[in-house]
């Protein structure tokens, strides 16, 4: 009996946000496994009594980045964790988005700016919309879309988060996604498992710091042949050939109409079941031989 870990968050009083977990939790103990949610941050778990540590809903780790990190190299060293700790520390900062622009990959074009790097109103787009958001964030956070003519306000969003320390992106912001939204093709295992759409996150006006919902609208999509091509083209430029247990690959279209990778999640990716259940039992299996793997 494989004993799997289902590394997620510790949502404190309130219920989980990951619908899939317990029914994932279900479908892996239906198997024969001994699965169980444990907190990534728990420091009573011992990581090593497990043969798989499957990253799952871990979605407070961007607020201490290099903590969570830490936390996986110190758990591949004592059993197989999924993805593997490489992939989790490239993937956890989006300046990787330069990596695969290196590669040829089509991405969103993006400009980088670090604490101590000046800016000033003039150096923000004046032409269109933009995003300013940071290289380490999760479900919108910190993340903001801007008019030309709100460059001021920008610029207190990027004082502020220069203040705690964040890296921005700012990044054109992709007016397709207003009509055909954003696509998000999910692999286990190493072929398409299933893919989804959803509608705009940053609706104009809202403010950064506010929350927002992560995944409007979600809805079942079928992939285009280009999608997939650029999702595969995505993948294969991952640093270092790693084996990805799972993969999430979220397109869009620019303004030239023109497929964009907008964000390559090897981390923590959510993988909708409660949309797609018919994907539950590849996932299942998939989960079972990695952890039949070992270290």
């Amino acid at each position: 009996m494989p004993r799997i870990a289902l590394a997620t968050y510790d949502p404190g009083a309130q219920p989980s946000k990951d619908r899939d977990l317990p029914v994932l939790a279900d479908a892996l103990r239906a198997a024969a496994a001994d699965a169980v949610a444990v907190p990534w941050d728990d420091s009573g778990t011992d990581w090593g009594g497990f043969d798989l540590v499957l990253i799952r809903s871990t979605w407070d780790y961007s607020w201490r980045a290099e903590e969570f990190v830490a936390w996986a190299e110190r758990c591949a060293t004592v059993t197989r964790l999924a993805n593997p700790a490489g992939v989790v520390r490239w993937n956890t900062d989006k300046r990787y988005l330069g990596d695969l622009a290196a590669a040829g990959v089509p991405v969103v074009p993006t400009r980088y700016l670090a604490p101590g790097d000046a800016v000033t109103a003039d150096g923000l787009p004046d032409d269109h919309d933009f995003v300013v958001k940071p290289t380490f964030g999760a479900g919108a956070r910190f993340a903001a879309r801007y008019t030309p003519a709100e460059r001021d306000t920008a610029l207190r969003q990027l004082a502020r988060m220069h203040a705690e320390g964040l890296t921005a992106m700012v990044q054109p912001y992709l007016t397709h996604i207003d009509v055909s939204g954003e696509r998000a093709l999910q692999f286990f295992g190493g072929r398409l498992l299933h893919a989804s759409r959803k509608r705009a996150v940053l609706a104009a006006g809202t403010a950064y710091d506010a929350d927002k919902v992560a995944h409007p609208d979600l809805e079942p999509w079928t992939p285009t042949p280009a999608e997939l091509a650029v999702a595969e083209r995505a993948l294969a430029a991952v640093p270092d050939t790693p084996e990805l247990l799972y993969a999430r690959v979220d397109l869009a279209d620019g303004a030239d109409g023109e497929l964009r990778v907008m964000e390559l999640e090897l981390v923590e990716p959510n993988l909708f079941l409660w949309l797609h259940p018919g994907s539950l039992p590849r996932v299942t299996e998939a989960i079972l031989v990695a952890a039949d793997q070992g270290v």
